[in-house]
């Protein structure tokens, strides 16, 4: 999966999303995720929804056709492209101020007598959503009609052309709840997909949750330094159990463009990286265009579409398209990270357990200066392999020499593969 994050509030109303989709069509994405659509509490919060059966106004247009049958044109035309819709499930809590509270406080969580607000804990410090009304999978008394309202969500999304899912913090619901929700699904639209938002998580919770039926879970790999050991100690504990989405920013991540002070091959590196390390790739809406404002649930608007002087759409493209022609790139496959003789450059291989093809990454972590790269012969890297292609987005080499010497520029990577080329596999 190759994801473009069509970020709604900054998007506009859906008659305008038209451009956003053939622009994602154009860099290589197979699909589009888009955060929730539906009618919201008081707070404005794209994730603090009212009512899971009616779509947020802000996003129709007056014209005679329902705002469902909106949603539905624009589907149409994204599958026109190419494009999986995929859209926010979110089911672990809702709006304060929905009337659900009043219909059925048994589905709640209870605090003092209250229905409880959820929270989390960051760097110390109990952070509450007072917007936001938890549901109560664990214990509920009317555990079976909460169970069919969550169903009933997902049906609803489905006659909208939705057919994927990003399960929004999905391990703070029971296992068996999700098990039994993507088997009925499934049932009735074989061709769903099931992604779960999992970040936080301990290692071992990311594998329970993933063995609950998920098609995918995403990963951490957006804070790795390229040295320490916990990423591939996470990626091989759970690639056996479900497939992994790296991302080199999201919508609730600062803009990696600002965070990189501007550093454009600051911002390559890590798409690159992102898409080449595991099976799937999502990348939000401006990080084509080097936007620095961060996307905001409330207060984004389409007027803070950035004008910017960046455009690495070209580039993305190509990563996207190496992802595409080789099996190596679109699963979890055997990857270790072997010893380099610049301790600034990374050596990354990779072997697909599904056919012969295999991958060499060499990567300089250095964003701001260049890095000698050595390797006696580059055929030493890689199983039973005879020859090596370089497919590398900037500059491919016809002829790879022995000794392999290279001065890669900041941020470079080298990305050299071996087996058989694919159509793409979508």
């Amino acid at each position: 999966m190759r994801i473009y994050n069509l970020f709604p509030l900054l998007a506009g109303p859906f008659k305008d999303w038209n451009t956003h989709l053939v622009s994602a069509a154009e860099m290589g994405f197979n699909w589009v995720f888009v955060n929730p659509i539906q009618k919201l509490g008081g707070s404005g919060s794209l994730y603090s929804i009212a009512d899971y059966f009616a779509i947020n106004p802000v996003f129709c247009t007056g014209e005679k056709t329902s705002a469902e049958d909106q949603v539905r044109a624009m589907v149409a035309e994204a599958e026109k492209l190419g494009l999986g819709m995929m859209i926010d499930l979110v089911i672990n809590h809702c709006a304060y101020d929905s009337d659900l509270l009043k219909k059925h406080p048994e589905w709640f969580v209870k605090e003092n007598g209250r229905i409880a607000n959820p929270f989390c804990m960051h760097e110390g410090q109990k952070v509450v959503w007072g917007d936001l009304a938890q549901f109560d999978h664990h214990h509920c008394s009317d555990a079976e009609g909460l169970y069919l309202y969550c169903r009933d969500i997902v049906g609803y999304l489905l006659t909208l052309g939705f057919k994927g899912f990003r399960c929004d913090a999905a391990y703070q619901i029971p296992s068996g709840f999700w098990n039994r929700l993507i088997k009925d699904v499934k049932q009735l639209q074989p061709d769903a997909v099931f992604v779960a938002e999992t970040l936080g998580c301990s290692p071992e919770q990311t594998r329970q949750t993933a063995q609950a039926g998920f098609d995918a879970v995403f990963n951490s790999s957006k804070w790795w330094d390229f040295d320490s050991p916990w990423l591939m100690e996470q990626y091989h504990l759970t690639r056996d159990a479900a497939p992994s989405i790296s991302f080199a920013e999201s919508h609730d991540t600062a803009r990696l463009f600002a965070e990189q002070h501007g550093n454009l091959d600051a911002v390559k590196q890590r798409y690159l990286f992102s898409a080449l390390f595991s099976t799937g790739v999502m990348m939000p809406m401006g990080f084509e265009f080097g936007f620095t404002k961060p996307l905001h649930v409330v207060n984004t608007k389409p007027k803070d579409w950035e004008q910017t002087d960046v455009d690495i759409t070209a580039f993305i493209r190509d990563v996207n398209l190496i992802k595409s022609h080789y099996r190596v790139f679109q699963e979890e496959s055997i990857t270790e990270i072997w010893n380099s003789s610049n301790p600034a450059v990374l050596v990354m291989w990779k072997a697909s357990v599904l056919d012969s093809s295999q991958a060499l990454i060499i990567l300089n972590k250095d964003v701001w200066n260049r890095q000698y790269c050595r390797i006696d012969n580059l055929l030493h890297y890689v199983q039973h392999a005879s020859a090596l292609v370089d497919v590398s987005p900037q500059w491919p080499m016809d002829f790879l020499p022995a000794p392999f010497e290279y001065e890669l520029l900041p941020g470079m990577a080298r990305i050299f593969v071996t087996g058989p080329k694919l159509v793409d596999l979508g």
